[in-house]
């Protein structure tokens, strides 16, 4: 059995939502690196500026939660499709993989 053709908006949409995942991840640990590096400022100093840094630190948080996925979905989807779409080309001159099913 040969895999001759991968669907390109259908790669796109898997890999997409597969890097969404994997920018979801990174997001809350990037938002729990930040909020942890808040509190150790926190504790260090007692200036007057901390609450404007705490406002600041939290913001990045949750924008790394809810930017890191969306921009790692995007460009998941953009290179699953441009790869399915180069899979497609090159299978077309030289055939596809072969794979073993049972």
């Amino acid at each position: 059995m040969q895999v001759k053709r991968i669907g390109p908006l259908s790669a796109g949409k898997v890999t997409g939502a597969l890097y969404a995942l994997i920018g979801l991840v990174f997001g809350v640990i990037f938002a729990l690196i930040s909020l942890l590096g808040i509190a150790i400022g926190s504790l260090a100093s007692n200036s007057s500026g901390s609450s404007t840094a705490l406002f600041g630190g939290v913001g990045v948080a949750i924008a790394s939660v809810i930017f890191l996925p969306v921009l790692y979905g995007v460009l998941g989807f953009i290179s699953g499709l441009v790869s399915a779409f180069l899979y497609n080309v090159v299978a077309g001159l030289i055939g596809g993989i072969e794979v073993d099913i049972e």
